[in-house]
């Protein structure tokens, strides 16, 4: 009879633990895909491939463009002509779950104003060590916001 008693408790205990064990992997394997994304960025220089502006594709305003993601998150795009400065990060949105889409791509570009529509916290679709595809979801207009990375 004692026994019985028992079972409840040590199921309480049990499932405790586990909650506990598992909001430690969650949070472990974020910081992993935050650090796997800065590395990947961080390698080589980047040109954009894809800028989908709410149904209307803008790529050709970034055409002869390399994209250097600084190691200390200083952000530059420079052709033979023109030099840009701006900022990035990779910032964990809080998510509850452990995959990309849990991660924003931040980019800031103060000037020119086609550099500042590069400026947003997108979302990460896909990453591989050639190739980032972001999405962006505005809140203002409800468009729908495409930006690809491939590295040179």
């Amino acid at each position: 009879m004692k026994i019985i008693k028992l079972i409840p408790f040590l199921s309480c205990i049990f499932l405790l633990n586990v909650a506990s064990t598992c909001s430690k992997d969650d949070s472990s394997s974020s910081s992993n895909n935050q650090t796997q994304v800065t590395t990947t960025v961080t390698s080589g220089t980047w040109k954009i491939t894809l800028y989908n502006d709410s149904g209307t594709v803008k790529t050709s305003n970034f055409t002869g463009y390399n994209f250097t993601f600084g190691a200390n998150n200083s952000l530059t795009a420079s052709n033979s002509t023109n030099n840009y400065t701006g900022t990035w990060s990779v910032t964990d949105s809080n998510s509850n779950d452990d995959s990309l889409s849990d991660l924003d791509f931040n980019i800031i570009f103060a000037s020119p104003a086609n550099f500042q529509d590069l400026s947003d916290d997108w979302d990460i679709i896909s990453r591989t060590d050639t190739k980032i595809q972001l999405i962006d979801v505005s809140g203002g207009n409800g468009g729908t916001d495409y930006l690809t990375f491939e590295k040179n």
